[in-house]
């Protein structure tokens, strides 16, 4: 049974806008929908039935928001998310490596635990979320070099709290991690040596080189002066790294304005102090070119393994072409340990002028959370 559709009068005038406080009555709602197979579908003939709704039915299914009930909504919405949390992806080792770098849940347990009791009872720390979860939004700070205020959005606390929280964090995982000695014994070194490294540098020691963070452009005229590195050609943090010939952090000094240069770095640090008792007497140091400190290692008998210079040649002997091919092959286990550490994206982000004081904490955190991961230098390397 079918009846004739409602059609619009020709004189009729629209009446209803989103901008206008009275609203007509609503019309009646007409649904159409296909009847059941009948005879009559088989012979090629289509009917229908006509469905009407009440007036109430259609108000409930029809419902206009203001927009202070849309705003009040949207944020009963981002709380249904639910916060932000380890504990949600503590089954999903591939999220915790992401916004991490550990390799799954127990991995990033045991660092908050080799942190110390004092992790959990740290002086002014906020309650609003656990200790755990403010380890683990510090750590995306430095892996994803996430903003402050995106963190906020993600943990549901106010920014001036995620700040208090990352700069707490970094200097207490800096103290802690620094009483770390993360200098290893010549006995550790030997024990540990890649075979074709113990054929080639038995008695290398560490292996050095200088690493550079971007930082935003200082307002002060000496800061920039200072930071501008003509290496890279912009404003930096430069710090002398050091690892062990099977890829372990063993050196991380503290970071310097991007003028400075690499003998700089190593003469105010303690890796050249007779009373630091680093090196022993036979020990030897892989480094670049660009590093030329082997009068600062002589009086302590220490050999330092650099390429071979010119020094006025048109080319190199035969076999310095060789042994510098070795050292070239070796030495990049200290670049490999530097990209790994890199991954913490805060390292490759221009770093705020509000973090720039903390620069060399964080150079030193980042470095330190490297030993935490799995090795990449092959023992037969």
């Amino acid at each position: 049974v079918t009846r004739e559709r409602a059609r619009l009068k020709e004189d009729a005038v629209p009446s209803v806008f989103p901008f206008t406080s009275t609203t007509s009555k609503r019309r009646q709602l007409v649904t159409r929908i296909p009847s059941q197979p009948s005879i009559c579908d088989y012979q090629g003939v289509q009917h229908e039935i006509i469905v009407e709704s009440s007036n109430d039915e259609t108000e409930n299914l029809e419902i206009e928001l203001t927009p202070d009930e849309l705003v009040s909504n949207e944020s009963v919405q981002c709380t249904l998310l639910g916060r932000f949390s380890i504990e949600n992806i503590r089954t999903d080792p591939k999220a915790i490596n992401y916004y991490t770098g550990f390799s799954n849940y127990d991995h990033f347990q045991f660092f908050f635990y080799c942190l110390g009791p004092a992790a959990s009872d740290l002086k002014n720390q906020p309650t609003i979320i656990s200790p755990l979860d403010q380890l683990f939004l510090t750590v995306i700070k430095l892996r994803q070099a996430k903003e402050d205020y995106e963190l906020s959005l993600m943990f549901e606390i106010s920014e001036s709290t995620v700040s208090k929280i990352i700069v707490m964090w970094i200097n207490f995982m800096y103290f802690q991690l620094k009483e770390l000695d993360i200098w290893p014994s010549r006995e550790i070194i030997d024990k540990n040596m890649p075979e074709d490294f113990q054929k080639k540098f038995p008695t290398t020691r560490v292996i050095l080189d200088a690493t550079e963070i971007p930082i935003q452009k200082p307002s002060d005229v000496n800061a920039q002066s200072i930071t501008w590195s003509s290496y890279k050609h912009r404003n930096t943090l430069k710090t002398m790294i050091g690892c062990t010939p099977r890829g372990a952090v063993s050196f991380i000094s503290e970071s310097f304005g991007g003028s400075a240069s690499n003998r700089q770095i190593i003469e105010c640090s303690n890796i050249i102090k007779p009373e630091s008792n680093m090196f022993l007497p036979k020990d030897s140091i892989m480094a670049d070119r660009g590093i030329m400190v082997q009068d600062l290692f002589a009086p302590m008998d220490v050999y330092v393994n650099t390429p071979t210079m010119l020094k006025g040649k048109s080319q190199l002997e035969p076999k310095d072409v060789v042994r510098d091919r070795r050292i070239a092959s070796k030495r990049i286990h200290v670049e490999r340990v530097i990209g790994l550490s890199k991954t913490y994206k805060i390292l490759s982000h221009p770093l705020p002028s509000s973090k720039c004081v903390l620069g060399s904490r964080i150079v030193f955190v980042c470095f330190s959370l490297s030993n935490f991961r799995k090795p990449i230098v092959d023992g037969y390397a």
